[in-house]
């Protein structure tokens, strides 16, 4: 979904990624993207979300995002591990309703992302020193 402006009230077209306007911004997934990440989420165990799809705080621009959202909640009843990581992460799953349905909440995005790829984060840091 493209808007020729970052604003609630956008014109907004769907096109394919290799035809966006120029001039113009995109700010959600379209059908067909949600659907192939749909897809592919389908058979995960764990699946770890650090950001929204789209500018999920405009309407127009929500629907990627929550569709994501509703995904990750059907898995985790089927006892798959959600972990949502971030702010904003965090805040999409809380105003679409599903932040109960899904296995972990972290506010921590990029500090998560660090930790798993290894990376000595300085506050456990100084737990481990205590």
């Amino acid at each position: 979904i493209v808007a020729d402006k970052f604003a609630a009230d956008a014109a907004t077209q769907t096109v394919s990624v290799d035809s966006i306007p120029e001039g113009w911004m995109g700010l959600d997934n379209g059908p067909v993207a949600t659907a192939e990440i749909q897809k592919e989420l389908s058979d995960c165990k764990t699946v770890i979300w650090n950001g929204p799809m789209g500018v999920f705080e405009f309407e127009a621009f929500a629907k990627g995002t929550f569709d994501i959202a509703d995904t990750l909640a059907e898995l985790t009843g089927t006892g798959c591990t959600t972990i949502i990581g971030g702010g904003d992460s965090v805040a999409a799953v809380e105003k679409a309703g599903l932040a109960e349905k899904m296995s972990h909440i972290s506010t921590g995005g990029g500090a998560s992302l660090e930790l798993l790829e290894g990376k000595v984060l300085p506050g456990v840091a100084a737990l481990d020193d205590a």
